[in-house]
């Protein structure tokens, strides 16, 4: 018995915050400035698959990815 994955397409998503918010993934921690949202969707009911935050690092180098719901502004200090 095989599975075949349903056809998807990639897009750009809604994003959570301005872009340029200086953004945390929860996990690893990492910080960069929110660029924007990758969205992939099922092509028959437009159904959202996956969202992806798509950031870059302060002070530039390598753009990176993380899942949507893994990320949160990061406080400025006062």
């Amino acid at each position: 018995m095989s599975y075949e994955k349903p056809a998807t397409t990639l897009g750009h998503g809604e994003l959570p915050y301005p872009a340029g918010t200086l953004v945390m993934d929860t996990i690893s921690e990492r910080t960069g400035h929110l660029v924007g949202v990758l969205e992939e969707r099922t092509k028959e009911t437009n159904k959202v698959v996956s969202r992806q935050a798509f950031m870059r690092p302060e002070g530039g180098g390598i753009e990176w990815d993380v899942p949507l719901e893994r990320i949160k502004p990061v406080q400025a200090s006062k």
